[in-house]
């Protein structure tokens, strides 16, 4: 009877699909590494809150590792390690391979915006002696989750002499914070009857910033003009450069730990800087690969990837095409010959909502990196379909590096669905798939994922350069 059943185990080993946590195959070892890696990230997630700070951190790391500004007419040879950076909020990174360009490169696509607050571009007013910030929200958010919570201000203005003045207030222990209002329940009961997505409106979400009257002028409009009077006193602004500003409210949580076992990490945007981080990570330590490696950094991805720092724009193709004609070759040639892995999140399946999800194709916390096959909604519409091929051999690679490793499709069928970058990249004939780390609460202030999904996005990237 035991040898029976030892069989039908061995055989259930043999032929079905093990789903198992990863914490139950990973060594103590790898966990601390697991840990240290996470702390980190979480500084990473800290100081790099908009796309703009992603770079100029991105940069740093990649100076500390050897990595030099790419100028054009440069001569390249293997080993060498280069980045260039476009327009301040998307970052290309280089290493050069052993083999020849034509053999094509490995890259890694992620993207460092993510959804938020953008002031409009006359922003401030006043409105019953309370001054306040006019906003555009920016991606796909839910608009009731962006009230009363502490918002900073992060971004850059550009005086009219052309100045530029970075702005990262609300970050320090010291700085004042920023807030959307919303009513007290006592007074909400028509807002109550409201669908969820009408409760906010959009021109609802106006950030309170003072209402403190300029001392010496009893007219209505003094509260804003103390508000510029110290913007002034400050920054040396007038109203008008609020017109060239890229100011963005995004959540002043700091990246935390979550429960008990701090197996969590709670922060604003791991869409998709924990895909992101471990892909510059992976760039910054890879020594000697075979092919050469292209690490993008991208921005937009969150409105539909256009403009020229989005990955519809050509950037890309000229950062290929400037390295392949260095090393005699072409773009053309080399991104046919090249394999992407699409840096991005899905969604975990989440126990307290489990009616949008399918249980077969969902992926779970902690059980390493989710690879997408395919993304897009109702009938595959917006998507890249990675090959069987590709498919296959992305997870050969991944079990023989003991990457731990899952699948997952974003919700049910026409449940709702969303993209990524990886159809802009295979439409220039390259071997795309999404792989990422899953998450709790997409798109929200506050987005959680697993420490050992986080790591284990970082050991995919590793493993995919370096083969």
């Amino acid at each position: 009877m035991a040898e029976k059943k030892d069989a039908v185990k061995k055989l259930k080993e043999k032929l079905l699909v093990q789903r198992k946590n990863a914490y139950h195959i990973i060594s103590d070892k790898e966990l601390k590494a697991c840990d240290k890696f996470c702390e980190d990230y979480k500084d990473f997630m800290n100081k790099a809150k908009i796309e703009r700070e992603a770079v100029i951190y991105s940069i740093e790391l990649l100076k500390k590792k050897g990595f030099v500004e790419y100028k054009n007419g440069m001569k390249l040879k293997a080993g060498d390690k280069i980045y260039r950076n476009n327009r301040g909020k998307s970052l290309l990174a280089a290493i050069i391979g052993t083999a020849h360009i034509e053999e094509g490169v490995r890259l890694c696509a992620a993207h460092i915006d993510s959804p938020r607050l953008d002031l409009k571009q006359n922003p401030l007013y006043e409105d019953t002696e309370m001054a306040l910030f006019k906003t555009h929200y920016y991606g796909g958010i839910k608009k009731y989750q962006w009230t009363t919570i502490p918002l900073a201000l992060h971004g850059v203005i550009i005086k009219a002499d052309g100045t530029s003045i970075a702005v990262n207030i609300g970050e320090d222990e010291k700085d004042p914070v920023f807030v959307v209002t919303d009513l007290l329940p006592h007074l909400a009961a028509a807002q109550m009857q409201k669908p969820m997505a009408k409760g906010i409106t959009g021109e609802q979400l106006n950030l309170v910033i003072g209402s403190r009257p300029f001392k010496d002028d009893e007219e209505s409009g003094s509260v804003k003009l103390a508000i510029l009077d110290l913007l002034f006193e400050k920054y040396g602004i007038t109203e008008a450069d609020f017109i060239s500003s890229e100011l963005e409210a995004v959540p002043a949580f700091k990246a935390k730990d979550v429960g008990f076992d701090r197996s969590l990490i709670g922060a604003y945007g791991h869409d998709d800087k924990v895909c992101a981080y471990p892909a510059l990570a992976a760039t910054a330590e890879c020594k000697k690969p075979k092919h050469t490696v292209v690490t993008v950094l991208t921005d937009k991805e969150e409105t539909g990837s256009d403009g020229n720092t989005g990955l519809r724009s050509s950037y890309l193709q000229y950062f290929i095409a400037d390295i392949a004609e260095a090393l005699g070759s072409d773009a053309r040639t080399v991104l046919s010959a090249s394999e992407c892995l699409s840096a991005d999140v899905n969604a975990a399946y989440d126990p307290t909502f489990p009616e949008v999800n399918e249980r077969l194709n969902s992926a779970y916390i902690n059980h390493g990196v989710v690879i997408t096959k395919y993304t897009g909604a109702r009938g595959k519409a917006g998507t890249s379909d990675a090959s069987a091929e590709f498919t296959g051999r992305i997870r050969r690679l991944m079990d023989a590096h003991k990457v731990v490793w899952q699948t997952g499709e974003l919700g049910k069928v026409d449940e709702g669905g969303g993209g990524t970058v990886a159809a802009y990249i295979a439409n220039l004939n390259v071997d795309t798939i999404d792989l990422g780390v899953p998450v709790l609460s997409m798109h929200a202030p506050y987005e959680i994922v697993s420490k050992i999904d986080t790591y284990m996005a970082y050991k995919a990237f590793e493993v995919f350069m370096a083969d």
